[in-house]
């Protein structure tokens, strides 16, 4: 008779975090102003709130957004912050930059907010492989915040982990 399987990872007290379970719902738009600046190189303060005025903005309602500029026309600040003012009724988040940037950021936040103490003095692996796009450095800031608390850090799935940190005693 054949022995019974035991999912001796199931019965350890090993915890696994998967931060693509903290994805939050919503599109994420690359919002590109070079089609406001003249020849997509020179901002002109009239034509630019023209644009600004007249935009839909309602379209970004619960999206979140990445302002940028993707000449290499030199774009002050205020010009993000007048766009940024005019989505923060729609947007959940708004920020300068890539998606990769707003990513990060949605998770910064996201990471900040976690309550961890589950976590204390158990050994945990931070799941490496997802569907969403977990950004990098999300791996970081939560590994960072598990640093002070965790018996031990690893990264990736139970069946092949790679340690990255365990307390000493």
């Amino acid at each position: 008779m054949a022995e019974e399987i035991i999912n001796r990872v199931a019965n350890s007290k090993l915890k696994v975090i998967d931060l693509e379970d903290y994805y939050p719902n919503g599109q994420r738009i690359l919002f590109d102003i070079k089609d406001w600046l003249l020849e997509g190189l020179v901002l002109r303060e009239k034509e630019f709130r023209a644009h600004v005025a007249e935009h839909d903005w309602s379209q970004y309602n619960n999206c979140y957004v990445a302002l940028h500029c993707s000449t290499d026309a030199i774009v002050p600040d205020w010009a993000y912050m007048l766009i940024s003012l005019e989505l923060q009724n729609y947007s959940k988040l708004t920020v300068i930059g890539t998606l990769e940037d707003l990513e990060s950021l949605i998770y910064s936040s996201i990471i900040a907010e976690l309550d961890l103490c589950v976590y204390q003095d158990m050994p945990v692996i931070i799941k490496g492989c997802s569907n969403k796009p977990v950004p990098a450095n999300a791996l970081v800031l939560l590994s960072q915040k598990l640093k002070p608390i965790a018996k031990s850090i690893m990264f990736g799935e139970a069946c092949s982990s790679v340690p990255l940190f365990k307390r000493k005693k």
